[in-house]
């Protein structure tokens, strides 16, 4: 009988719990719009308050640190209180620091501004483990981890119409715009705290799905502690996959527009097509990624067999990007790139499943965090390794792409390595 529900289908219960992946899916639809809309404003913003690049590197730099280091304290919050509040601090905290644009008027108050917004964003992707590894159990989290992971590409393209909603339509300045987007965040607010809560709480949830989400071994915890959390090796197993492969993702978002525009010698407004096309490419990857690690364990697959595999085939994905260079055909360079990051995403949603595979959820956040500071050291590292290669070799790529295909097998071997079972973490 064990062995017969191990490998069947999710039973037929309740949906609520996907009430709380739309919730999920529509906060990081935000989050990724608020920290987005800068770089759109940019250029007017440089004219106007007489910005050089180094000034405007330095205020990048000032939210990739913030954010960086905000992923520390927001995973010990958000374990420490729970996500219902860890995450309500959190959007407020950025929220404020996304309004905090619009009264900026010199790069040290922007550079402030960033840092409000990256400390308080941090406490995103924290929040979103933690509140899946309370609303669904380990058949099928991957799956719903990759539906949100997917809302990120969606707030990157969703940013240039609301900006141009607002200051093309509505004639608002580039003030006026960040104060009216900050609505965005204070509506997020309004509606986490209402619809969120554990399942027990909800007051929403069957018995029977209620049965299905809790239907995971009991954890059996004598003391949790950040400290004691971040010294196991399976929480570096998760931490140094970050570290090597989150740079990808960081190098896609900041470099991509300007290689296409270096290489095809094409107008930005005319590589916005190519952007939109790659980010919907890679949804399917997000999404696929979650599907398959989850299908597999449903299956019958140990846990430890379905992220690794899955992980592997994800990082196939990215192989693509060996044959970028040199294609004189845009469009072809846009299919390849496209599924070179869907690759990404795979491996992404995948890997956020991991840290509720091995630790409680009261320890998630916290694991969550350590990955995402090691995740954004990585990407300050790649941002700077980029600049000196592209000026050593006149701005080839090759080298960088090919870089970016190997990190996801030693990440897989480093995950391996240090955590050779993906064992459960009882006692820390």
């Amino acid at each position: 009988m064990a062995a017969r529900e191990t490998a069947s289908a999710v039973p037929k219960t309740g949906r609520y719990r996907w009430a709380i992946v739309a919730l999920l899916f529509v906060a990081t639809t935000v989050n990724y719009i608020d920290r987005t809309m800068l770089g759109l404003l940019a250029p007017d913003l440089g004219k106007e308050l007489s910005w050089n690049e180094n000034d405007y590197g330095n205020i990048v730099t000032a939210f990739q640190a913030a954010y960086a280091c905000g992923f520390l304290l927001m995973g010990w919050l958000i374990d420490k209180f729970g996500p219902k509040i860890g995450y309500t601090i959190a959007i407020c905290i950025w929220t404020i620091g996304h309004v905090a644009h619009g009264f900026a008027g010199s790069v040290a108050s922007f550079m402030a501004a960033r840092v409000m917004l990256g400390v308080g964003e941090a406490g995103h992707f924290p929040s979103v483990v933690r509140a899946s590894s309370e609303w669904f159990p380990q058949k099928e989290r991957a799956y719903a981890i990759g539906w949100v992971n997917s809302a990120t590409t969606i707030g990157v393209i969703l940013t240039a119409p609301t900006v141009a909603l607002f200051t093309v339509t509505f004639g608002f300045n580039w003030r006026e715009t960040f104060f009216v987007t900050g609505l965005f965040g204070a509506l997020l607010l309004i509606l986490w705290l209402w619809l969120y809560s554990n399942p027990r709480e909800s007051g929403k949830v069957s018995e029977a799905e209620l049965a299905w989400i809790e239907h995971d071994p009991p954890e059996a915890v004598e003391k949790i502690g950040w400290v004691k959390v971040v010294s196991t090796r399976e929480a570096w197993a998760f931490a140094t996959a970050k570290f090597l492969t989150d740079p990808v993702w960081f190098l896609m978002l900041f470099w991509l527009p300007k290689y296409f525009a270096s290489t095809y010698n094409v107008d930005l407004k005319v590589v916005l097509l190519p952007m939109i096309i790659i980010y919907l490419i890679s949804d399917v990857g997000s999404i696929a990624g979650g599907w398959l690690s989850s299908k597999l364990i449903q299956r019958g697959k140990s846990v430890n067999f379905a992220r690794k595999t899955t992980a592997i085939i994800a990082g196939l994905g990215v192989l693509p990007l060996l044959f970028v260079s040199g294609l004189e055909n845009m469009w072809l360079a846009v299919a390849l790139i496209g599924i070179a990051l869907a690759g990404h995403q795979a491996f992404s949603s995948n890997l956020l499943s991991i840290p509720p595979d091995m630790f409680p959820k009261r320890a998630v956040a916290s694991v969550i965090g350590l990955g995402g500071f090691c995740g954004g050291v990585g990407g300050m590292i790649m941002a700077k390794s980029t600049g000196l290669v592209l000026d050593a070799t006149g701005g080839n790529y090759t080298l960088i792409f090919s870089a970016c295909t190997v990190t996801y097998f030693i990440a897989v071997l480093a995950i391996h390595l240090l955590s050779p079972k993906l064992a459960r973490v009882e006692t820390i």
